[in-house]
């Protein structure tokens, strides 16, 4: 058979799961135009199952609105009666407070926070054991001066941001609103409204807290809000108030009564309770409340009770913020810090044990030795002075020992972290090439935490709609009657026909034009003819059943407006205006009716009932009680809910050919909808009505009931049709996709559209490819899953072990699709070890038909069996739970509000800008990390072994040459600033490298900047270094009559001197303010050393100045720095040159243009920018 054929196997029977053996066929078929090879796992019937399996991934909290509640769970609160409300059940106030401290807790919660961090309380206790006499070997100033520099920077940066928060709550606390007291409207401050008052919003104004409707300015209910502060939508939603208050008058008339409703959670979308008011049940839903934080539009007042206040409100629950995470490298870095902890040990054991010796051998000198002065003889009875025992003495010297090489753990490493990557973070804000033209947004760095993480990715983790696609809707064709109008010849984009409506003198016309069919135009025309009717009816459906909001805008022509339709859904948006372009214009909604101009002629249509769209049964319907007083239910909904609902027994002809139609537009990446319509009997409305009214008045099982309300009216439809939308694959999208898995990352697209659309946007992303085998899971049930993940695993090990063929692309590449109803059955099983064992045999995993906490459950697979880096990336809230289960989490700005960006670590307009984000700032923010960790354990070590080597030579008393203050300079001041200036600008390679080459990418996934091999060799050098640096001085100036301290200032001048140059010797790219950093870095310890020993109450007054005059201390300086460097310069050149690797090469490139000798070892990749010439 030919490799490019389609290979499907397919189980034959639908009985697949009651079977002990499956049998398979082998068959080639034709793939839409793609070439490839197809091995499908799949099983038709069987019963689909709720439960998603999604090990470690909860959705904690928004779930609550859906929970049924009980009566002794209810929230009672009594209208315009908040003393009675209050009285009793003591609800929140509502002022609100996101300050974290106050005045008193300040200092005792912010530093308890800080200490935190254990190496926080390792340099406590270190500075505690300098206090005690016995143990005092610097300054008590000194010894604390480090720790208390640290802390307090972090308390002042704390400060500053809770003294923002406090400042814009005070701000908010303060706003007025408008409150019924006394029978009139007077104005309160937002933080003395109380649950149970009644609220006057105007036009433009911020709701002030969750509040249920009770009249507004529309005679019909109806107000419009905008949750842009809530959740970042700009799409105006409808709400409405209940006719019972509407009627009433408030400030004439009073009103009482009782909403029992559910107690405070998190979720924006949902909301149950019933209202008791003059004797009736009125029950309350989503559509019923305003949230805090939305602006009031459209609508000159509405007036509402306040059920929720303050902390208790949606809003504030909602803002808790992304959860915390760790960087990969600073986990890493723990355990350097325990090798160093150890080493730190062994050196203080080594001194103890040494003095212990000393002391035996010296026993009979120690009573009158300067040092020791063991016996006191200024008393008549002699005694010992300052001395405890060879015991104790050993013990006290170990911990003076700790004390002295404290610097061994570098806390100034954790200060010098975060202001890296808020240097980091600075310069990725500001990379034009990830500034988003359409959105006017920058990049945004909302967790400093993990910058470094970006360059280890080896996951991502996509959805589909608005992160690879623009989630712009736009109408493209239709199969109605069976017809397929999808031919587009002779196509035209709107002009003055079919889509214009009259309001009196007025032209009405749609906001956005869309492109028509002119076949399809003329048959909406034929009123009279079957077509003519079916489409009459498809397109009323299309401008019916929905949500959308029309708003008119003036024009620069008085005698035009324009429609513009605002709703929460993109595809709702677009199949509006496809039916306002074919002459259905929505040109009114209120909550009791609907107005279309239908080709010039304004019909309205009373809303007798509406089912919204739910996840479960995936449609939703609208029941019209027409002009001819014809009752109609309309339903539209996804093609695997609506089938099962329709009418076999009619037009059977018509299904089988909307059906065939379908699967032609989702093999195109189009979005489907299928429409049906049913005509109600007078008897069928009055038995739905009664049903509705029971079920939407009931506390217990609402939702439940309400499904099978309307699972009993939407059956048995007459199937209308199907609409096809395109959402078009973002700009730049195959590219970077392309570039991602050169870079050796694995791109997972978890999407809930069908397969079909999601295959046909996986060719045209470049995700799926024509030489790639594809094995396809669809399940019903666990057992024919394992089989199927069994089947699977054979054919991937078959394909892994034929021979390759000789070609580049010869190694056969395996994409994995499957579907959400398969991994209800594997995730959470003993199925997703052999899932996982498939998945990582698989280039490309694509996942269709998920819930939202599978999406988790798939990223919660990889990250809990492997230690790669995980990535996920979405736009809607349905990505959230994905987001922050992954490693990274990135929030794309799109169309579907910024609950997506509000959960994530990083946010970005666009698929595309992970290119840059990953392969050239995440590179260049790992390198500089793990150089800036390891270089900070060389440089403090390296003193330590300083400070070691001099004790040997003191006779092991922890006294020390170089001063106190230099020692706690040396970390803070000498050396700390140029470590920050590298780790904040330096660059390995340049852009045009990085993104010409994304193979350079895996070294951060090979760690090959920072692992133990690399931190032993630092070790090793530094304890060559700290040789040199100590013995090239002491050696010179044997026998000499210089001192201690004249030595100590050789000695830190030195350490200094070679630490720097050791640092300049590993710069890449040079700027002028690396220049300052390092040279300014050592001609500052210059003049610290000189004023230290100017002050004549420090110890070794003046003792610079008696040794910077000898010749010899300037030979010093260059011996230590050659004599240190030396080895290190040789190994650098010996590795450049014999030692090759992705990173030397590319930079060679750079350097000198060998361009041929490059690609012999990197393939290059397709540009995806303009790259900038640097």
């Amino acid at each position: 058979m030919d490799y490019h054929s389609q290979i499907e196997i397919n189980e034959n029977s639908p009985q697949f799961s009651n079977r002990s053996s499956s049998a398979l066929s082998v068959q080639p078929r034709a793939s839409g135009g793609h070439s490839l090879r197809e091995v499908s796992f799949s099983e038709r019937g069987g019963p689909t199952s709720v439960r998603h399996g999604s090990r470690g991934a909860e959705s904690e909290g928004f779930s609550a609105s859906y929970k049924e509640i009980r009566d002794d769970d209810a929230r009672l609160i009594y209208i315009n009666d908040p003393e009675k409300t209050n009285d009793k059940f003591e609800f929140a106030g509502n002022s609100i407070r996101t300050g974290k401290y106050s005045a008193l807790t300040f200092l005792p919660r912010n530093l308890f926070e800080q200490f935190h961090r254990v190496a926080y309380i390792y340099f406590l206790v270190i500075a505690i054991l300098n206090q005690l006499p016995q143990l005092a070997v610097f300054g008590r100033g000194a010894s604390i001066m480090p720790l208390a520099f640290v802390l307090l920077v972090t308390a002042v940066k704390d400060a500053y941001e809770d003294y923002r928060r406090h400042r814009s709550d005070k701000i908010e606390n303060k706003r007025l609103a408008w409150v019924l007291v006394d029978e009139s409207f007077q104005l309160v401050r937002w933080k003395d409204i109380r649950v149970g008052e009644i609220i006057r919003v105007c036009v433009d104004e911020t709701l002030p807290c969750d509040m249920v409707l009770l009249s507004t300015s529309d005679s019909t209910g109806v107000a419009y809000v905008q949750t842009t502060n809530l959740d970042g939508e700009s799409n105006l939603k409808t709400r409405y108030a209940k006719q019972e208050t509407q009627m009433k008058n408030l400030e004439n008339e009073r009103i009482s009564g009782l909403i029992k409703c559910e107690k405070p959670n998190r979720n924006i979308y949902g909301f149950q309770a019933n209202m008791e008011i003059d004797g009736k049940h009125i029950s309350l839903g989503p559509s019923n409340i305003i949230l805090r934080g939305c602006e009031l539009k459209n609508t000159e007042w509405t007036i509402g009770v306040a059920v929720f206040a303050g902390r208790e409100t949606k809003a504030m629950l909602n803002n808790s913020g992304a959860p915390s995470k760790r960087s990969r490298l600073e986990t890493s870095m723990n355990r350097e810090i325990i090798f160093l902890s150890i080493f730190l040990c062994a050196l203080c054991a080594i001194v103890s044990v040494l003095h212990g010796i000393w002391l035996r051998h010296h026993k009979g000198e120690l009573d009158l030795m300067q040092f020791y002065r063991k016996k006191d003889y200024s008393e008549a009875e002699e005694d010992d002075y300052n001395y405890y025992g060879w015991g104790m003495e050993v013990f006290f010297v170990f911990l003076m020992s700790v004390i002295v090489f404290q610097i061994m753990i570098p806390i100034s490493l954790y200060i010098s972290m975060e202001l890296v990557r808020v240097g980091q973070a600075f310069f990725m804000i500001r990379d034009n090439m990830m500034y988003d033209e359409a959105s006017s947004s920058r990049f945004q760095c909302r967790a400093l935490n993990i910058n470094e993480d970006l360059g280890q990715i080896k996951y991502v983790f996509s959805d589909k709609t608005g992160t690879l696609t623009e989630n712009k809707m736009e109408f493209q064709c239709a199969s109605i009657g069976g017809i397929d109008y999808s031919s587009g010849n002779g196509s035209v984009e709107d002009s003055q026909t079919g889509n214009l409506g009259r309001g009196g003198e007025q032209v009405l016309r749609p906001k956005m034009k869309v492109k028509v069919d002119p076949e399809l135009l003329n048959t909406s025309k034929r009123k009279h003819t079957n077509e003519g009717r079916h489409v009459h009816d498809f397109f009323l459906a299309l401008a019916a059943c929905n949500t959308i909001v029309p708003l008119t805008i003036e024009t620069p022509d008085p005698a035009v407006k324009l429609i513009d339709y605002q709703g929460e859904s993109p595809d709702e948006q677009a199949l509006v205006y496809a039916a306002a372009a074919y002459g259905f214009m929505l040109v009114e909604r209120t909550s009791g009716h609907i107005v279309i101009d239908v080709q010039g002629e304004r019909q309205r249509f009373n809303v007798l009932g509406l089912h919204e769209f739910d996840s479960d049964r995936k449609r939703m319907s609208v029941i019209l009680g027409c002009p001819d007083k014809a009752i109609k239910v309309f339903v539209k909904g996804a093609d695997t809910s609506m089938f099962s609902v329709i009418d076999r027994s009619q037009n059977l002809n018509v299904l089988k050919a909307t059906e065939t139609h379908i699967q032609t537009y989702s093999s195109k990446g189009l979005r489907t909808l299928v429409i049906g319509v049913r005509d109600l009997s007078s008897l069928e409305f009055e038995q739905w009505q009664s049903s509705y009214e029971v079920a939407s008045t009931a506390l217990m099982g609402r939702a439940s009931l309400l499904r099978k309300v309307a699972n009993n009216v939407e059956h048995h439809l007459a199937i209308l049709g199907s609409s096809a939308i395109e959402d078009k694959l973002q700009q730049g999208v195959p590219e970077a996709i392309e570039s991602l898995r050169t870079a050796g990352i694995k791109v997972w697209v978890l999407t809930g559209d069908k397969q079909e659309t999601a295959i046909s946007i996986g060719y045209s992303s470049k995700l799926l490819t024509s030489m790639m085998t594809q094995i396809v899971i669809n399940n019903n049930s666990h057992e024919s899953c394992r089989k199927s993940l069994i089947e699977a695993l054979l054919v991937s090990n078959k394909l892994a072990d034929a021979p390759s063929g000789g070609s580049e692309n010869s190694s056969h590449q395996l994409g994995l699709i499957i579907d959400g109803t398969s991994l209800v059955y594997i995730l959470d099983s003993e199925l997703e070890e052999q899932l996982f064992e498939l998945a990582s045999k698989c280039d490309v995993v694509l996942c269709c038909r998920v819930a939202p906490l599978q999406k988790a459950g798939i990223v919660a697979l990889i990250k809990s069996r492997t230690d790669n880096m995980t990535l996920a990336i979405g736009d809607g809230a349905n990505d959230v739970s994905m987001i922050q289960m992954a490693d990274v989490g990135i929030g794309i700005s799109g169309q579907e509000g910024r609950q997506a960006v509000m959960a994530s670590d990083f946010a970005m307009g666009q698929f595309r800008f992970l290119v840059p984000l990953l392969l050239v700032h995440g590179h260049w923010n790992y390198n500089r990390m793990s150089y800036m960790i390891l270089y900070n354990f060389y440089r403090n070590a390296v003193f330590v072994l300083l400070l070691f080597w001099y004790v040997l030579f003191t006779s092991y008393t922890l006294t020390t040459a170089i001063t106190d203050w230099s020692s706690v300079l040396y970390s803070v001041l000498y050396t700390s600033v140029p470590t920050i200036i590298v780790g904040v600008l330096d660059k390995d390679l340049s852009r045009t490298s990085l993104l010409k080459h994304p193979q350079l990418y895996g070294a951060g996934q090979r760690q090959e900047s920072y692992n133990g091999k690399l931190f032993w060799v630092t070790m090793l050098d530094m304890l060559w270094q700290s040789v040199a640096v100590f013995f090239v001085p002491l050696l010179a100036y044997w026998g000499s009559n210089v001192d201690g301290s004249s030595l100590g200032d050789l000695w830190t001048l030195g350490v200094v001197v070679m630490v720097n140059i050791h640092l300049a010797m590993d710069v890449t790219r040079w700027y002028w303010i690396t220049h300052a950093a390092i040279w300014g870095s050592i001609i500052a310890t210059f003049l610290c050393v000189i004023a230290i020993d100017m002050l004549p109450f420090l110890p070794g007054y003046w003792a610079f100045f008696h040794i910077v005059k000898t010749e010899l201390f300037w030979v010093c300086l260059l011996l230590i720095t050659i004599g240190a460097l030396l080895p290190r310069f040789a190994v650098k050149v010996f590795v450049q040159y014999f030692g090759h690797n992705d990173i030397q090469i590319a930079r060679e490139t750079e350097k000198f243009g060998n361009s041929r000798r490059y690609s012999q070892t990197q393939i290059e990749m397709h540009q995806i920018f303009d790259l900038p010439q640097r």
